[in-house]
């Protein structure tokens, strides 16, 4: 079955009443009235097909075909015109024809003066909600003109009434619109197209009799949903979802889904169905007890067993729940809840099915000294992270440009002021993130912000490589000279600035000590020891910072031609971390471009290109070397992004084979929101999750270094993978985080076959291949 059955129903006639059920109330037409076809014969080895397509439909030029000849008749080779070229959500680029197409088919006829065939086509109504028919075959009958030599039989005229089928005999006529109509012969006028084959076919029910839905209330806090299908008709689990207005008081729990029937499917491979009928106990949780009528809605999707899949249908039904005692309500509510979120409702003691963040939060509750100790040796080792790398050579490059002669008391007090002010941000937006569930970090990495950001380094590097210093204007200068002056010689207030915006903006990575400290603060409602756990963290984090700048400052040449070179050194920093900013919005083509670029700059600057003189020195040599170091890697950007690769790190992969190898990426299914997971979760396999952002560093590192190795693909053989992409961090990403009590990417999170999550093995951060592919293990068991 294609994928167009099964989105598409037989449209207008499935519905005996006259409407359209499903998701629309577009009026479709006929396949007949939205591809009208007529047929001629040009002459007697030649027959004209034309088709005239409605305004906002479409035929697809590769599903036009002829086939089934009659006895005595050969078909040539179909004569198509050039169609307009389209890419299709399904089928990828395709031809198609609007407004109108004529077509020849030649063909040579050995008996009679009638050619018989039949015509098959395939077409879609583009406009929202874009819905395409079933492949439609239709029989044609054309008088051709009588062969010179021979006399026409007078049996095979289309007067005769001893002669074939004509073209308003009928049998699907029915699914596209006639239903209820019975099929009827009409002698057929030459040149026209009208039956469809197969007389005899069935025709499939309308959708309110293929499946019916009902709910009743079974209690104050429970309610029971119903599907009942005709025998060969089944329903959809995972595209089955409930729903109730966000006003109604009431929330629907989890699904708990009788065990289905596993279908194999063509395109979504195995899927659990049901067959006659379904029951699904649905727990509430519910505001007071007052009586109350609920509007349910349902959102589901079947088939019936020939193929014909219906469009998405919704139903709503009006649901009478009883007055509720406060026993009742505190019984019902606490059964929810523990439906809901049965790992987060255990006691932290002796539960073994604890992620990584779980345990560091509970600890958080314990020896409190101990705890804070413990998150500062956590922020030590994530110093050593890609998240925290950009910093180093920001904070460098401030103190080398503080002035030719930097001590390196000025250099810890730069260094000090930096840290902190990243750290009061860090931790203000961990407080915020427990208390609210808002990440302010994902809120700056909208494009505007980081085109802005890299804008910015590419001023400091200019002024790195000495095209211009920046100051302020002098009357800005003077009044601030005294505030400067206190300052020791540094503006301390710009240092903070660029700490501030360094917390935010370069490095908004998640790992599992600081989800530990939101989901304590979301918990416990104590922002001040939650607070302080993160300030301690990012603390821990800072510290080598304001080692590796003091130690620049004590390092760093004085004023001459290597405190240039060293500049300069920092004006190549500045321009990559521009680059890497824009990576996150860019296409990676463009990236490898400005690596290429930048990379075979340097190069050049370095001399490689340069011929050594004689007697030069080890240190020119090595630059040198360097410097054609860099000419190539440049190079191998510039002709890997022309060749069309993606991948920095192996810019050449693919060019022995003539063409760029495809990444061994794990299948991923990209969703969206809770409902989306929902139905995903229905289908009766083990799931992963995992939770993506264009601007996060970590994420980058598990697509590229985790979920290419073989290992971890074996590990997940038999899942559903799904993606959730939350780079526009609008309102549907950031009520999928919430539902997992997440802030931010990285985060990966397994189901088992039941739907249920497998708390343990949750993840957040970055996970080398062996050790992922141990958590699925254990995940699977």
């Amino acid at each position: 079955m294609s994928r167009f059955a099964r989105y598409s129903l037989i449209v207008a006639g499935l519905l005996g009443s006259g409407h359209i059920q499903a998701q629309s109330d577009t009026d479709l037409l006929r396949v007949e009235d939205a591809f009208a076809l007529t047929t001629s014969a040009a002459d007697r080895g030649t027959v004209r097909l034309e088709w005239k397509i409605a305004d906002g439909y479409y035929l697809y030029r590769s599903r036009i075909k002829t086939g089934k000849p009659a006895d005595g008749l050969t078909l040539g080779e179909l004569q198509l015109p050039p169609g307009e070229a389209k890419h299709d959500e399904f089928l990828g680029d395709v031809e198609v024809y609007h407004d109108k197409i004529a077509a020849t088919q030649p063909l040579t006829l050995t008996r009679g003066d009638t050619a018989e065939f039949s015509v098959s086509i395939q077409g879609c109504h583009e406009r929202e909600p874009k819905i395409c028919y079933p492949p439609h075959a239709t029989k044609v009958s054309v008088t051709l003109p009588a062969a010179s030599s021979a006399t026409a039989n007078p049996l095979d005229t289309p007067s005769n009434p001893l002669a074939p089928p004509t073209a308003g005999s009928n049998s699907l006529q029915s699914a596209l619109g006639q239903l209820g109509k019975p099929p009827v012969d009409a002698p057929m006028d030459t040149g026209t197209a009208g039956t469809t084959e197969a007389p005899n076919e069935k025709l499939p029910l309308p959708p309110e009799q293929a499946f019916v839905f009902e709910a009743i209330a079974t209690g104050p806090t429970e309610l029971l949903a119903r599907w009942t299908m005709p025998k060969g008709y089944y329903l959809y689990r995972d595209k089955s979802v409930l729903r109730v207005p966000a006003d109604s008081g009431v929330a629907l729990g989890k699904k708990q889904w009788p065990k289905g029937v596993l279908h194999r499917d063509e395109h979504f491979g195995e899927v659990t169905v049901y067959f006659d009928q379904v029951e699904l106990p649905v727990l509430l949780d519910r505001k007071d007890g007052a009586a109350l009528s609920v509007k349910l809605q349902a959102e589901f999707q079947g088939c019936e067993d020939n193929g014909i899949c219906y469009p998405i249908m919704t139903r709503a039904v009006s649901v009478d729940l009883p007055a509720a005692t406060v026993d009742q309500l505190k019984a019902g509510n606490a059964l929810y809840a523990a439906a809901e979120k049965p790992a987060e409702t255990s006691s932290a003691a002796g539960n073994t099915d604890q992620s990584e963040e779980q345990v560091l939060a509970a600890r958080l509750s314990g020896d409190r000294l101990f705890a804070l100790l413990s998150f500062f040796g956590f922020g030590l080792l994530l110093a050593f992270t890609p998240c925290v790398f950009p910093m180093l050579p920001i904070l460098s490059g401030i103190i080398a440009g503080a002035g030719d002669n930097v001590s390196t008391r000025r250099a810890f007090v730069l260094s000090l002021v930096y840290v902190l002010a990243s750290t009061v941000v860090f931790t203000i937006a961990g407080v915020v993130a427990g208390l609210v569930g808002a990440n302010l970090q994902a809120v700056f990495q909208q494009p505007w912000i980081l085109i802005s950001f890299a804008v910015l380094f590419l001023l400091l590097s200019l002024s790195m490589f000495g095209f211009y210093e920046l100051q302020l204007p002098t009357s800005l200068q003077n009044r601030i000279a005294n505030v400067s002056n206190r300052q020791q010689g540094g503006s301390l207030t710009g240092v903070a600035i660029m700490g501030v915006l360094s917390a935010l903006i370069v490095g908004p990575c998640v790992a599992p000590p600081l989800a530990a400290g939101v989901l304590y603060i979301s918990q416990t409602r104590d922002p001040l020891f939650g607070g302080l756990a993160l300030f301690v963290l990012s603390l821990g984090m800072g510290a080598p910072l304001v080692v590796a700048g003091t130690a620049a400052g004590k390092l760093l040449p004085r004023a001459g031609a290597w405190m240039d070179a060293v500049k300069a050194v920092f004006g190549v920093s500045f321009l990559a971390l521009a680059i890497w900013m824009l990576s996150r919005i860019l296409d990676p083509v463009w990236t490898m471009l400005m690596i290429g670029a930048l990379a075979v700059a340097s190069g050049i600057y370095l001399g490689a290109l340069e011929r050594l003189p004689d007697g030069a020195s080890g240190w020119r040599t090595l630059w040198k070397a360097l410097g054609v170091m860099l000419l190539i890697a440049g190079a191998a950007q510039l002709i890997g992004a022309f060749a069309g690769s993606a991948d920095p790190l192996q810019p050449l992969k693919g060019l022995g084979g003539g063409a760029v190898a495809k990444s061994e990426h794990l299948p991923f299914r990209t969703i969206k929101s809770v409902e989306d997971l929902e139905r995903s979760l229905g289908e009766g396999k083990p799931v992963m999750l995992d939770f993506y952002a264009d601007w996060c560093v970590a994420c980058k590192e598990m697509e590229k270094f985790t979920f290419t190795k073989p290992q971890v693909h074996a590990a997940l053989e038999g899942y559903t993978l799904l993606k959730a992409d939350v780079t526009a961090n609008d309102a549907v990403d950031q009520a999928l985080l919430k539902h997992f009590t997440l802030f931010g990417p990285p985060a990966t999170i397994f189901f088992g076959a039941d739907g249920k999550e497998k708390r343990g093995q949750r993840l957040i951060g970055f996970e080398a291949a062996d050790k992922f592919a141990a958590r699925v293990a254990k995940a699977s068991l």
